[in-house]
Formats: structure tokens, C-alpha cells, sequence
């Protein structure tokens, strides 16, 4: 499986990680790849953080927005004819107010507002920056949640609507980003597991970022101990990451997509030349 499989399998892509496996930046790298193939790209930041400047350079392939749930809360009472009311709760700072009135209703409306983007925009992908991987779950958790509670009404049908958009894997897939490490190997394996088979939501492959390279450090001829100790360290590193991938593989069967450790001022760049070079393993 390439990165190119992986934009033609679903036109939305959420993108989960537990916090610090460098989720966002990911994000942006795979909306930059798919510009670069000539798809249009509609990039969602979901969390409030500043939007990555570079996909502001896609060659006009990327549109980004940032989504909050008064943002959809609005966009909903619009398109439900009540436009008039939309504007004056925005007036008066009432939305966060009633997007957390109920327990989900939030995550609920902005799924909403990316299901109906998925079905209206004139985009070719969607890449969205989803939540960390704790809240991932309860994110894409709420719509099969209110379904249970709620039996009728708008809430409902709106709940039954994102629980169709999520199970559709032409339409949505969750792509997990972690590090070759083991802390966040075994939350993603249970995240994965969880989001699979509780909420019936496609995996994509995995996306292990941060892989160092398989050379040789030579550290053992000189007579300096902190480049011995900095060789050893290296080396147990490396270790320590091919036991990860191991255990990644055997527990979590998908395809993996790795990138590299890259130190470099133009990160997502040169993720995106690694992400648009990569073959998955398997």
C-alpha cells in the first residue's frame, strides 16, 4: 500500500495519535502529499492550534478551516432555518454554552459538520487533525452513544447520519500516528483495537513516525567515552524501536507507512517527500 492507495480508499481522513507522536504535523505532511498529486484538499483543524503555514503553499490545492463546535452549532441551526437564532447566540457568547449541554453533543455537531462537508464541498480528500487518542475514542464514540439515548428528533437523526458517514470506508477512514517506542505502540494497539471492532470505523494504515535509520554507529574503536556512550545509547534506541515494530505488527496486522526522524527546519516537507516515497510494510 502506498500514500496514494491510502487517498483513493476514503475522501475523509481523520488523523489520531496520542499526544507528542507529532499527530499535526503528520496531518499537514499527508494534505501536502495529496496537493502534490493534483488532489484538492480540505485540511480541518479540530483542536484550536495555528494551522501548519505551509499548507498555505499547496499551489492552491489545499483550503484549510479550523472547526469548533460553536462553529457547527451555527452551521447546523442555519441549515435547519434558523439562521436568525444562529447569529444571536453567536452575539451573545451562548454556544459553547449549549454545545456542552449534553455529553457529546459537541463532538456530535462537529462530526456532522464534517459529514456534511464530505457530501457537499468539491474537495477530492478531507485530512482531518482529529483529537489525541484518548479523546479520539470518545469523539468518534458519540454518535453510536446519542443513538442509543435519543430515539427521535433532529439529534437523533443527526447521530444516525455521522454513525452511516463513520462506518462507510469510502467515505471516512482513521489513520493512527505513533512512535516506534513503547508506550505509545501499546495505546495505539488498544486505540486501534477499540475503534475497530466497538465502533466500526475503518483503519487505515498506521503511521509510525520518528524512525531512526538502520546504519551502523561505529562507536566501540575510539577512546572518547561520550561517543561510546552516545553509540550505545543509539543502539539501544534502535533496539528498543524494532521490538516496538514487532509487537506492532503481530498485534495490530495493518500496513504500516514509516517515516523518518527528521531534524530538519522544513519537518513536514520532507515528510511529505517520505510520505510520497513510502511503500507500506506489512
Amino acid at each position: 500500500m502506498t500514500v496514494d492507495d491510502v487517498f483513493a480508499s476514503s475522501r475523509t481522513i481523520i488523523v489520531a495519535g496520542k499526544g507528542g507522536v507529532g499527530k499535526t504535523t503528520v496531518s499537514a505532511a499527508l494534505a501536502c502529499a495529496a496537493a502534490r498529486r493534483g488532489r484538492r484538499v480540505l485540511f480541518i483543524e479540530l483542536d484550536g492550534k495555528p494551522i501548519p503555514r505551509e499548507l498555505a503553499s499547496g499551489d492552491g490545492h489545499i483550503t484549510t478551516l479550523s472547526l469548533t463546535a460553536g462553529d457547527a452549532l451555527v452551521d447546523y441551526l442555519e441549515h435547519h432555518g434558523l439562521g436568525r437564532l444562529a447569529k444571536r447566540f453567536a452575539s451573545t457568547g451562548i454556544l459553547d454554552v449549549i454545545a456542552a449541554a449534553a455529553p457529546g453533543l459537541d463532538d456530535l455537531l462537529v462530526l456532522g459538520r464534517i459529514k456534511a462537508l464530505e457530501r457537499s464541498s468539491n474537495h477530492d480528500l478531507i485530512v482531518v487533525d482529529g483529537p489525541a487518542a484518548g479523546h479520539a475514542l470518545t469523539f468518534l464514540r458519540v454518535a453510536h452513544g446519542i443513538r442509543h439515548g435519543i430515539r427521535s428528533g433532529l439529534i437523533a437523526t443527526q447521530a444516525a447520519e455521522v454513525g452511516e458517514f463513520l462506518a462507510d470506508h469510502s467515505r471516512c477512514c482513521v489513520v493512527m500516528v505513533t512512535l516506534p517506542a513503547s508506550t505509545p505502540v501499546a495505546e495505539t494497539i488498544d486505540t486501534a483495537f477499540a475503534i475497530e471492532d466497538e465502533i466500526g470505523v475503518a483503519l487505515g494504515p498506521i503511521v509510525v513516525n520518528r524512525v531512526l535509520p538502520e546504519h551502523e554507529v561505529d562507536g566501540e574503536q575510539t577512546t572518547s567515552t561520550p561517543l561510546r556512550d552516545s553509540a550505545e545509547f543509539y543502539r539501544s534506541r534502535r533496539r528498543l524501536q524494532v521490538e516496538s515494530i514487532r509487537l506492532l505488527h503481530e498485534r495490530l496486522p495493518l500496513p504500516q507507512i514509516q517515516l523518518p526522524d527528521v531534524d530538519s527546519p522544513d519537518l513536514i516537507s520532507s515528510l511529505t517527500d517520505a510520505l510520497l516515497r513510502s511503500e507500506s510494510t506489512t
